[in-house]
């Protein structure tokens, strides 16, 4: 980009081959304008910093406890106990409950959506494309609707069910997310100013793609806590541990660059951050899994309107004898050894946060000085913007979730019931009759589908056996077929 201006400045032929293959990307939607190149240059690629992230925001009384020390080091101090500061805010916000740490998803959501927007806003600036920013915040809007009206109909059946309103939102949900996010694309397509087309195009791309990154992910971090706060917290720590033993290597041993992207990145860090977070993963899944408060999918009471953590252990989270290979038997002189089995799941997942994570933070790397920018913001000192210490995790939870579809989650009966409750009463009825008189009729041998099958059937015609009292006899015939099946 410096040859570029280089080029602007020095008033060289804007159709000549070698000035087109350079300007393409960033020039072409000034079509129609003449003798603007340099100031136009200098809109995509600024002299001055994008953001205020090289200011120093360190506390005060910080700063005077680390006066007198090598700037190397006091970076080391004040990125430790910030540190510090952020796990023990971690811990107190997985104590407050699922409320909390769905809140707090949504919070660092925004804060790395309005980051990374923010970049885009002030890299064409000086274009004033007109409701960029308003466009970018509504299409956040509408997307996050259609993320958490799904979740809300997904885990909140009852609740949906016993409010009216909430019905008709969950009935037309995707027809109203379609409607909101089209009303959006009308006004992109109204706000086209010419000259800027290329440019305003970039734009929404930028906008949609942040998206993509964001809030699809961050959708994924909520889902894996329904399923119980272990898939949420050991996920989270394992990238953080990484991250913070990746440092401490690096800092101390250090001496083979890893990539040229984040040139303070070290082989001996990256290797010793993944032994290390391997045997921490290892143990934390270990402790977690003792605990029913963690392993227990996270559930809505209707009764109480609260969420609850209480069921039966799954498999994986139950203590198993397993035997080991002759060659460790002939090593470690154990022939058994009891684990978890999530212990052994939590090795995969340790693997993926140490090799494939960090991959993520390299991406962001090449973002940023794509952008001639040391950090995504400032908010945290030592550390940069909340999109800095996230650009891991959101590629972690992905994985997350798509290990558990793939590899734990089985059959879930409470998704039956949440569909049986969205059909009409006669509807259901005549579908738990149809489904009990197939079941008598291939004589199925799984005794688990049978329980759960005669459970939801059984549950449900003492439902609406009641319901025939309060709303006449529409479903008397229905009764008196299931009755003589």
């Amino acid at each position: 980009m410096t040859e570029l201006r280089k080029r602007g400045g020095g008033g060289g032929d804007p159709d000549s081959t070698d000035n087109i293959s350079d300007k393409e990307a960033d020039l072409d939607d000034r079509l129609g304008t003449d003798g603007e190149c340099d100031g136009d240059s200098k809109a995509d690629t600024p002299d001055v910093p994008l953001s205020t992230a090289d200011t120093d925001n360190t506390p005060q009384y910080l700063n005077k406890a680390l006066e007198g020390l090598p700037p190397r080091w006091k970076n080391y101090w004040i990125r430790g106990v910030l540190s510090i500061a952020m796990i023990s805010g971690f811990f107190l916000i997985i104590y407050m409950g699922p409320i909390a740490l769905i809140l707090i998803v949504m919070t660092v959501q925004i804060k790395c959506f309005q980051e990374i927007i923010t970049i885009g806003y002030r890299v064409y600036h000086s274009y004033e494309l007109p409701w960029f920013r308003t466009l970018s915040w509504y299409f956040l809007i509408c997307v996050n609707y259609f993320f958490y009206g799904e979740t809300l109909a997904d885990y909140f059946g009852a609740l949906v069910q016993r409010e009216e309103p909430l019905q008709f939102l969950s009935r037309y949900h995707r027809f109203i997310s379609f409607a909101l996010y089209l009303a959006g694309f009308c006004m992109f397509v109204l706000s086209l100013v010419k000259k800027h087309y290329r440019l305003q195009f970039y734009m929404f791309a930028w906008t949609h793609v942040t998206l993509l990154i964001v809030v699809t992910q961050s959708h994924l971090v909520i889902q894996n806590l329904f399923e119980g706060k272990i898939w949420f917290i050991v996920p989270i720590s394992i990238v953080i541990c990484n991250d913070i033993m990746a440092y401490l290597f690096g800092f101390f041993f250090g001496r083979t660059p890893l990539i040229k992207l984040s040139p303070k990145k070290t082989w001996e860090g990256f290797i010793g951050g993944y032994f290390a977070t391997v045997v921490f993963g290892f143990i934390l899944a270990y402790l977690l899994s003792q605990c029913q408060y963690f392993v227990c999918p996270v559930g809505f009471n209707s009764e109480t309107n609260s969420f609850t953590v209480e069921c039966e252990p799954s498999e994986i989270f139950l203590m198993q004898e397993y035997t080991l290979p002759a060659t460790l038997q002939n090593i470690l002189t154990w022939k058994t050894v009891n684990l978890y089995p999530f212990q052994i799941h939590s090795i995969f997942l340790s693997s993926f946060g140490s090799l494939i994570g960090p991959f993520g933070g390299f991406f962001a790397s090449g973002f940023k000085r794509a952008f001639k920018i040391k950090d995504f913001a400032n908010t945290i000192p030592g550390h940069g913007g909340i999109m800095d210490r996230f650009d891991c995790q959101y590629l972690m939870a992905t994985f997350t979730h798509v290990y558990i579809a793939s590899f734990i989650r089985g059959p879930n009966p409470s998704k039956v019931l949440q569909q049986l409750l969205m059909l009409q009463p006669v509807q259901q009825l005549g579908t738990t009759w149809e489904y009990l008189v197939v079941k008598k009729e291939t004589h199925s041998t799984n005794n688990n589908k049978k329980k759960i099958g005669c459970f939801i059937a059984f549950f449900y015609v003492d439902l609406r056996i009641n319901f025939n009292m309060l709303h006449g006899e529409q479903t008397v015939p229905i009764l008196k077929r299931y009755r003589r099946s």
